[in-house]
C-alpha cells in the first residue's frame, strides 16, 4: 500500500485511525494531496470526494450527526478552509464531533504575496473546541525549507533529532485534538503545514499500529441529591422543557414517571424526538393565543412554573422563551453532560449527567404531587387541537394546508431533516407519529446547509430520508445535491411560496418593492430544471387535489431520487397563519 513520503501527513491519517474515524469527505485540492493519498489509499477509512467546500462540511456534519462520532473533512489551502465555518459554527452550537483537516503552505509562505494562501492558523478560535497547529517537517524538502531563509541543521543526524522533537510535538497536538472531539463532541481544527513536492508516495512499511481508541462517556457527576429532591417535591407547578435531542434519549420509564405526575407539566417539540400522549408538543398553539387575549397577565400567572428542568438542545419556540425570560422561575436545573447555556436568564443547577442517570438518582422523589398544573394546560392542548383541525376545513390551499397533508403522509420510520426558518416553525403546529427520527441544524438555525445535511445524514442511516424545506433554502444550498453519493430513496419536499415567506408573518413587514426585493427576496426559478440537473425526478402540487394525488406515489420505490415542489400562495399563507392564532384564542 503506498502512502504519503510526508511525516506529518502520514501521521494526522495513523491518528484518525487509532480514533475511530472512518468517514473522511475530501474537497479536491493539491496542497492537500499527501493527506488525500493517505485517506483514500487505506481500506479501513471511506472516503467522499465534494467539490464544494461548504456543502462538503456540512454533508460531514449530517454523518457526525447520526453516527454521534467523530467525522473528518478535508480541504486544501486558502479560502477553501474558509467555506467550512457555518458548518463548524452548527457544529459548535449543536454539539457535533466534526474534524477539521486543512492543509496549509509552509508558514514562511504566509503574508508574502504567495498564491491560495491566508492565515490559517486559529481562524475558526471563536467556534472551535481546539486548534492544532502542526509544525512542519524539517527532513522533508529541506532545501526548499533554507531557500526560503529558514535555519535547519545541515548534518544529515541532528536534522532527524529536530524531525524527532516535531513529530512529538504533533502527535501531543494531534492527541489533544482528537480527544476534545470524541470527550467533548466539539469541532476540532487540524491544521497542517505542507512543502512540496506534494505528490511523493513510499511504500508502507506496515508500522504495527496500537488499538483503536475506544472512548467511553464519562458517567458525570452529581450533587447530593438530597437537597434538589426536596425542591422538586415541593415545588406544584415543575415545567420540563426538552429541546432537540437524538431519538431514545430518555428511557420510557422516566417519561411514563413524569406523565402520571399532575404537577409536571412537560413541553416539548419536533426536534426532541419524545412523544407522549401527556405531554404538549405544540408550544406556540398554547402561548401564541394566550398573547392575543385582552388580559393575558392571569393566565400567564397561572403557566409560570416554581422549577424548569430543561433537557437537550436549541428550543425552537420563540414564544416559550420570551416567556420564561419574563416569568422566571426560582429554579431552572439543566441536565446534560456537556454544557448548559443560561437561555432564560435564570440558570441555577447544570448537572453534569445524562437525563437518565438524572432521573434514577431523583427517582426515590418523584412521587405524584396532588397539583391543577399539568391538567389545566394539557386540557387547553387538546381543545386547541379540536379547533386547529376545525381550522384547517376552512382555509384554502396555503402553507398551513400543505404541511397538515404533506406531514400526515410521511411513512412510518422515516428520518425526516427539516430545514430552518418557516419549515421547522410550521412543523411545529402538528403532531409528528412517534416512528419519525426528526433533525434539524439549530445551533445556529441558519438556511445555509440543510440540503448537504440532510445528504450526508442519509448515509448513514437505514431507513430512508425526506428532507422538508422552504425554496430559499433548497436553492441557496442547491449544490448539496451536487455529488454521487445521493440514495434513490431520498426524497425532498419543497414548499415553494416564491420567497422567504417567514418575513411576512414577523413585526415590520410591509407591502413595498424595498420588503419584496431585500427582506422576501421574491424568486420564480425553475426548479424542475434544477432537478434535472442533479438527475432527480420532479414533480409538482399546486392545490390541494394534486398534493394528495402527488402524495399516492411520491415514497414509491425508484430509480432515481425525487423532489416534490409544492407551490402555495405568497399573499396568502401569513395571513391564514396568522388568523389560526386568533381562531385558537
Amino acid at each position: 500500500m503506498k502512502i504519503s513520503s510526508i511525516p506529518s501527513a502520514r501521521r494526522v491519517v495513523q491518528h484518525c485511525k487509532w480514533a475511530g474515524i472512518r468517514h473522511i469527505v475530501i474537497s479536491p485540492g493539491s496542497r492537500n494531496a499527501p493527506l488525500t493519498l493517505g485517506f483514500t489509499g487505506d481500506p479501513y477509512f471511506r472516503c467522499y470526494s465534494l467539490v464544494d467546500e461548504r456543502c462538503a462540511a456540512f454533508f460531514a456534519l449530517g454523518l457526525a450527526q447520526q453516527l454521534r462520532h467523530g467525522v473528518a473533512v478535508v480541504c486544501t489551502s486558502g479560502s477553501a478552509l474558509l467555506n467550512f465555518y457555518p458548518a463548524i459554527a452548527e457544529a459548535f452550537y449543536s454539539l457535533i464531533p466534526l474534524l477539521v483537516i486543512s492543509a496549509d503552505r509552509p508558514p514562511y509562505k504566509v503574508d508574502i504575496g504567495d498564491g491560495q494562501t491566508i492565515r490559517q492558523d486559529r481562524v475558526f478560535m471563536d467556534h472551535i473546541g481546539y486548534t492544532a497547529r502542526l509544525k512542519q517537517d524539517v527532513t522533508h524538502a529541506p532545501e526548499a525549507i533554507r531557500q526560503a531563509g529558514r535555519d535547519i541543521p545541515e548534518d544529515p543526524g541532528d536534522l532527524e533529532e529536530l524531525q524527532k522533537d516535531i513529530l512529538a510535538y504533533n502527535d501531543q497536538e494531534l492527541t489533544a485534538a482528537l480527544s476534545t472531539l470524541l470527550d467533548n463532541k466539539l469541532p476540532v481544527h487540524i491544521n497542517v503545514p505542507l512543502e512540496e513536492p506534494l505528490y511523493q508516495t513510499l511504500e508502507d512499511p506496515g508500522q504495527e499500529l496500537p488499538a483503536e481508541i475506544s472512548k467511553q462517556a464519562s458517567p458525570g457527576h452529581l450533587p447530593d441529591m438530597n437537597s434538589m429532591g426536596k425542591t422538586w417535591a415541593g415545588a406544584r407547578r415543575k415545567m420540563v422543557l426538552i429541546g432537540a435531542a437524538n431519538p431514545d434519549t430518555i428511557a420510557r420509564e422516566w417519561l411514563d414517571a413524569l406523565a402520571g405526575d399532575p404537577s409536571v407539566l412537560v413541553f416539548t417539540e419536533t426536534t426532541s424526538n419524545i412523544h407522549h400522549e401527556g405531554f404538549i408538543s405544540n408550544i406556540d398553539s398554547i402561548l401564541w393565543p394566550i398573547e392575543r387575549t385582552a388580559d393575558p397577565g392571569q393566565k400567564f400567572a397561572a403557566l409560570k412554573p416554581d422549577l424548569l428542568v430543561t433537557l437537550g438542545g436549541m428550543v425552537v419556540s420563540k414564544k416559550i422563551k420570551a416567556f420564561l425570560r419574563r416569568h422566571r422561575p426560582a429554579r431552572h436545573w439543566h441536565v446534560d453532560p456537556l454544557r448548559a447555556n443560561d437561555t432564560y436568564f435564570s440558570l441555577t443547577d447544570h448537572l453534569r449527567v445524562n437525563p437518565n442517570r438524572f432521573f434514577e438518582a431523583l427517582a426515590p422523589f418523584m412521587q405524584p404531587t396532588q397539583s391543577p398544573y399539568r391538567d389545566l394546560w394539557v386540557a387547553q392542548r387538546n381543545l386547541h387541537r379540536k379547533k386547529r383541525d376545525e381550522y384547517l376545513q376552512t382555509i384554502p390551499f396555503s402553507d398551513m394546508l400543505a404541511f397538515h397533508h404533506l406531514l400526515g403522509h410521511i411513512p412510518e420510520g422515516y428520518q425526516v431533516q427539516l430545514a430552518n426558518s418557516s419549515t421547522v416553525r410550521y412543523t411545529q403546529l402538528f403532531d409528528l407519529p412517534p416512528s419519525l427520527r426528526v433533525f434539524c441544524n439549530r445551533g445556529t438555525s441558519g438556511i445555509d446547509g440543510s440540503t448537504s445535511t440532510a445528504v450526508g445524514a442519509s448515509l448513514a442511516a437505514e431507513a430512508p430520508t425526506l428532507l422538508l424545506t422552504g425554496d430559499l433554502s433548497f436553492l441557496y444550498d442547491s449544490n448539496g445535491l451536487w455529488n454521487r453519493y445521493i440514495r434513490p430513496d431520498f426524497r425532498i419536499i419543497v414548499i415553494n411560496n416564491g420567497g422567504g415567506g417567514i418575513f411576512r408573518i414577523l413585526p415590520g413587514q410591509e407591502e413595498s418593492e424595498t420588503y419584496e426585493t431585500f427582506f422576501e427576496t421574491t424568486q420564480d426559478l425553475d426548479l424542475q430544471g434544477l432537478a434535472r440537473v442533479y438527475g432527480f425526478s420532479h414533480s409538482k402540487a399546486e392545490n390541494e387535489d394534486e398534493l394528495l394525488a402527488s402524495m399516492a406515489d411520491f415514497y414509491t420505490s425508484s430509480r432515481k431520487p425525487k423532489i416534490l415542489e409544492i407551490r402555495t400562495p405568497r399573499l396568502l399563507n401569513n395571513k391564514i397563519l396568522l388568523t389560526y392564532f386568533d381562531f385558537l384564542s
